[in-house]
């Protein structure tokens, strides 16, 4: 069996202009991802980012891509349309994507959700996070125990303007008393897609090792429906998702 490749991309503003951040993430969201995703087997790992030619997702680079992570917060409105309709289109013909954090509202997962803002409540407080797992059979909760804790986060709360999920795994609690969808799965054409809350830029959620391994389990999820790479460029185009 063939490896999967993987695709992290990242917007990489903040890791440069925060000084904060940088501590955290010397370099870059993305490659905190990458490094540990690149450990794991069967996985070639590829990186991504927003000011690159094309944002760095090419027609060469979407077609090798058979998981595609993204983190952005700052830019969303600064990825083009262009790049926008290719990848939901690669979604739609078998890629994968995981939706990590913050990009709830970015443009792609809102062109797939069919939701105009995807809103919800925030407070950046540093509260603690409890992910509590609802679903313990599922692949994406394999390993992990009855809760990951994350001792410091953003909070984020209900009501959470998206599509009902197909598959709810995790579902959030913070200090404050909110609660949060905080895993979500969806199938859109051919494409498993899959929404991960946690990952706020000034706390280290992406070195903490139940997170990662919620990644990593979450990328081999996605890989599941991907087609033979032949078929990139010859399916039938399919309907938007209205």
């Amino acid at each position: 069996m063939s490896n999967i490749n993987v695709t992290v991309w990242n917007e990489f503003r903040h890791e440069r202009h925060n000084e904060q951040v940088k501590a955290i993430y010397p370099e870059g969201i993305h490659m905190a991802i990458a490094n540990h995703l690149s450990t794991q087997e069967g996985l070639d790992v590829h990186t991504a980012v927003l000011d690159e030619p094309e944002h760095g997702l090419t027609d060469e680079v979407l077609a090798r891509t058979d998981v595609l992570l993204w983190w952005g917060h700052l830019a969303h409105e600064d990825v083009s349309d262009e790049v926008v309709e290719k990848v939901r289109q690669r979604v739609l013909d078998g890629m994968g994507l995981i939706v990590l954090h913050s990009g709830h509202a970015s443009k792609i997962f809102r062109a797939l959700m069919g939701t105009n803002t995807g809103a919800l409540k925030w407070r950046d407080d540093g509260e603690k996070e409890r992910i509590w797992v609802i679903e313990p059979g599922h692949p994406i909760a394999k390993g992990l125990g009855e809760y990951i804790e994350i001792p410091k986060e953003e909070m984020y709360g209900e009501r959470f303007e998206i599509p009902a999920p197909d598959e709810l795994v995790f579902i959030s609690w913070f200090e404050g008393g909110e609660v949060f969808r905080s895993g979500c799965c969806y199938k859109r054409g051919l494409g498993n897609i899959f929404y991960f809350r946690p990952g706020h830029e000034t706390f280290p959620v992406y070195h903490q090792p139940e997170v990662l391994q919620v990644i990593t389990n979450g990328v081999r999820w996605a890989a599941k429906c991907e087609i033979a790479k032949v078929s990139y460029g010859r399916v039938a185009p399919l309907e938007p998702v209205r």
